[in-house]
């Protein structure tokens, strides 16, 4: 047996509980030892039955001596048995499981973990979990121990997946991951104990330390790959080095002055550190962050104008068509006063400028990008905006197409310290925390529902004095980065109700089910103020610049993350008008409550990132789900003890120079966490 081995191996095990096994995103092996518990329910305290506390929780080893059923006063069908061992007998119950009717004979043995209570004058001894025992001196597996309870989904229990782990840690030799001086200096224990005692612990104390290797095995493999993926960086070299001469400096700050705009420090400051890459003859791996409308867009221009002046290419690739058709537009218009312009194309799904024998110097686009029409080898500057969206595959074909060139990539997401030290350390990063001169804080509400009325009356007459323009977002209906068909019909449905609310006004709905054609119609009208209300679904890119855009409705707000929320938000106020964004929800708990509160008195993306970061998990940051933790199974990247620990394990490892080949179980580790990062990383 390996690790790499499909669950469909496992042995009597029927086809339904393999299909659930996979809905919970268990493939393999490896993948089952690595699905860890949620919490443990402790059935440690083995007690003969004449010694049995009131209200304690324990574990008593019996046989059945008679079973029964009648209906309690309130109508319940209660399941009782007289069970016992050599101290004496007790009277155990369950309610509504008459099956257990049929499995409870009298004769045999049984391990029943519950709760001692006072009914009447006798103690009876209430059933949480059980199971049949060949004999009592038989070691149990959901009875007698600290007990694992797993994430579970419809028709798949706990009980059931602590029986296939079971069954996969007997059979299935774990071969030692980390080099043995790493592990003597770091006092963690072997590598096989560490999954066996995660899964079934002999006490708390191993537990912890179980937890403890496999939290430092985990950040240990992602801070490795990052380092091996840096130092291979750092090896290439450019085709053509930049130089710059006085010419260059003269066009360069003719560009910049011609702006319609002044830059801001702090895209001064992500400029120089760019230019400073670009010079070098390493290629440039840098991540630039900044918040929707910070003014990412020019400060990547600015590169593909210097790349221009020394005659390379550079290809700005978007994830959407929607966002590539923006960065076309605004690109375009970043360049339209320049005495010495670069001649751009669009290339998309829908859109191909690009011909055999087109002259171009800077290619939008999107992952069409990548076919085989293209040739990226003479490219000397990749653009990759929002890069948490191409995913391994992208990023495979992107290094097999491409010859060293200088990479940017950008995103609006807002990345807390200890995510960009674990996820992104193999970057360079900078980071752009102004906004644009001139630019109004967007003024956020958490609207109760009973002034839902008065807020539809607000912005009828916004709409009719200011000519402002509304968005209104609809969250996914469902746990799922895709966009179901339930989802587009909430969406559908928020568009028919609005219609009513506002029949004089033009509204329009886009959803991800609508074609690239009737979506690019659909925000161009609304750019061009023919569209009065816009009613989108949350993936749908709302990113194209929209001036007009002045009010935002998020429905359902507590179905997004604070960074994704803050995304949206960001949207608009992209004017010196004051813009207003509204979160509804109607889920009132406290907890929810706070959040959004947090939200609407907080401007600062990184803040919100931290906050959702602590409370709820990195998919919110990321947009991987929606809600609960992504990526990492056991470690915390609100450990910086540990990141720290990891870290200084990584640099010993490196500066020894021991051959990642001698660690077979490294490489296989490092391939696993790729496969789960790569599509946030790159």
């Amino acid at each position: 047996m390996n690790a790499d081995q499909l669950i469909h191996d496992l042995p009597r095990t029927r086809s339904l509980t393999i299909n659930k096994l996979i809905k919970l995103g268990v493939n393999n092996f490896q993948d089952l030892l690595n699905y860890y518990p949620s919490r443990y329910n402790d059935y440690s305290l083995i007690s003969p039955i004449a010694h049995l506390r009131i209200e304690q929780l324990a574990t008593i080893k019996v046989q059945v001596v008679s079973a029964k059923a009648h209906f309690t006063r309130s109508g319940k069908r209660m399941q009782q048995f007289e069970v016992a061992d050599s101290s004496g007998k007790i009277t155990t119950v369950t309610f509504n499981q008459p099956y257990l009717l049929r499995i409870f004979k009298p004769g045999i043995y049984l391990s029943i973990s519950g709760i001692c209570q006072l009914i009447g004058t006798g103690k009876v001894f209430t059933i949480q979990d059980y199971e049949i025992l060949q004999s009592l001196d038989q070691p149990t597996t959901h009875t007698g121990r600290l007990v694992p309870v797993y994430p579970e989904t419809s028709g798949l229990s706990s009980k059931t997946i602590r029986e296939k782990i079971k069954y996969v840690l007997n059979e299935f030799d774990t071969p030692e991951s980390l080099p043995k001086e790493i592990i003597m200096y770091n006092r963690l224990i072997d590598y096989a104990s560490a999954y066996k005692q995660i899964h079934f612990p002999d006490n708390l104390k191993i537990l912890r330390q179980a937890q403890q290797r496999l939290a430092f095995d985990e950040l240990f493999m992602l801070q490795l790959s990052s380092a091996l993926l840096k130092k291979e960086r750092q090896s290439n070299v450019v085709n053509h080095p930049i130089i710059i001469n006085s010419k260059h400096e003269s066009l360069l700050k003719e560009f910049i002055d011609k702006l319609p705009f002044k830059l801001t420090n702090a895209q001064k400051a992500a400029w120089e550190t760019i230019k400073v890459d670009l010079y070098k003859t390493q290629p440039m791996n840098r991540l630039l962050q900044g918040d929707v409308g910070s003014g990412k867009t020019v400060v990547a221009a600015m590169a593909a104008y210097l790349l221009f002046l020394n005659g390379q290419k550079s290809a700005i690739m978007a994830p959407t068509e929607i966002l590539a058709q923006q960065h076309f537009t605004t690109v375009n218009d970043l360049f339209k006063n320049c005495k010495k312009a670069p001649k751009i194309i669009l290339h998309t799904g829908s859109v191909k400028q690009l011909k055999p024998k087109t002259k171009y110097d800077i290619i939008i686009g999107t992952q069409a990008l990548l076919t085989e029409k293209l040739k990226l080898k003479d490219f000397g500057l990749v653009v990759i905006d929002e890069q948490h969206r191409f995913g391994v595959k992208q990023r495979s074909m992107l290094s097999d197409k491409t010859n060293n060139p200088h990479l940017l990539t950008m995103t609006a997401t807002p990345i807390p310290r200890t995510i960009a030290l674990t996820l992104f350390s193999d970057l360079y990063i900078s980071i752009i925390d102004e906004m644009p001169i001139g630019r109004i804080a967007i003024k956020s509400y958490l609207v109760p529902s009973k002034k839902r009325e008065a807020g539809y009356a607000w912005i009828t007459k916004q709409i009719n004095e200011q000519k402002a323009q509304v968005f209104v977002i609809c969250p996914l209906v469902e746990e799922s980065e895709l966009e179901t068909n339930i989802s587009v019909k909430a969406a559908e449905k928020e568009f028919i109700l609005l219609q009513k609310v506002f029949p004089k006004f033009k509204i329009a709905l886009l959803h991800g089910k609508k074609s690239s054609k009737e979506k690019n119609v659909t925000m161009t009208e609304f750019t061009q103020r023919k569209i009065d209300i816009l009613v989108a679904t949350s993936l749908v890119e709302v990113g194209v610049d929209a001036p007009g855009a002045t009010i935002m409705l998020i429905e359902g707000a507590e179905r997004f993350g604070l960074a994704q929320l803050h995304q949206l938000r960001g949207r608009i106020g992209r004017n010196s008008i004051q813009s207003y964004c509204f979160l509804y929800s109607e889920n009132q708990d406290p907890a929810i409550q706070s959040r959004l509160s947090f939200f609407v008195k907080n401007t600062n993306g990184l803040a919100l990132a931290e906050y959702d970061l602590k409370n709820r998990g990195t998919g919110e940051l990321f947009g991987k789900k929606q809600h609960g933790q992504s990526g990492l199974k056991i470690a915390s990247l609100f450990d910086l003890h540990m990141i720290e620990t990891t870290k200084n394990a990584v640099g010993y490892f490196m500066n020894k120079s021991l051959q990642i080949e001698n660690f077979p179980e490294i490489n296989k580790q490092i391939d696993r966490i790729n496969s789960q990062f790569l599509s946030i990383r790159d």
